[in-house]
């Protein structure tokens, strides 16, 4: 079960808090630098984010031993994900309520993850400041993408999120989740579409004896 958490770059293992001066003074000391140019791409990776709603896409998820797997993910910010794994995976992971609930339906098991203990869990943040409690730590621009390296300032042991942009248009096209053991998942979007709506039960969380 353990290894299959790890394909999203999730962990069931809460990382003890250190004092928050001591983070602080880490995410100080690992503050990428940035140029104004850079600070101009930071500040509309940041309006990109909180303009972006409600996506659907088809995914390619990669994990720290290189297994691919596929499926359907649905975005609605804030607070709400659902990765419906194709076939004959028996995966599901869910997203809402302050919560990331991973199911193997296979053997009817669930577990429940606080969203603010998972790197992944600043994606779906109502408003995400790039700043603050937020720290980049890694900044690029390279043939037509933009690469953001995140951590929450008060606990960056707990891993990084890296959030993947095409250029033009500035759009969301990958993740890459580096857990708190430094095990790096990847997931792409492919086929993407921004429907007005999508129905709440998408999102309902499963149950042991679902």
């Amino acid at each position: 079960m353990k290894h299959k958490l790890g394909m999203l770059g999730l962990t069931a293992t809460l990382v003890a808090m250190s004092p928050l001066a001591a983070h602080v003074s880490w995410a100080q000391a690992h503050r990428v630098s940035l140029s104004p140019a850079d600070e101009g791409w930071i500040s509309r990776v940041q309006a990109a984010l909180g303009a972006t709603h409600i996506v659907k896409a088809r995914f390619q998820q990669i994990a720290p031993d290189g297994r691919r797997t596929t499926g359907t993910a649905y975005l609605s910010r804030p607070g709400r994900m659902r990765f419906e794994y194709d076939k004959p995976s028996p995966l599901l992971l869910i997203a809402n309520d302050g919560k990331i609930v991973y199911q193997d339906r296979d053997i009817g098991q669930v577990t429940s993850l606080p969203l603010e203990r998972t790197p992944l869990g600043l994606l779906l943040r109502a408003d995400l400041r790039l700043s603050g409690d937020v720290t980049v730590t890694g900044f690029e621009h390279r043939d037509g993408q933009v690469f953001v390296t995140l951590v929450r300032t008060a606990t960056p042991s707990e891993g990084s999120l890296t959030l993947i942009f095409n250029e033009q248009p500035l759009v969301l096209r990958a993740w890459v989740v580096r857990d708190a053991q430094g095990q790096d998942t990847q997931v792409d979007l492919f086929n993407q579409e921004t429907p007005a709506t999508v129905p709440d039960s998408l999102f309902a969380l499963p149950r042991d004896d679902d």
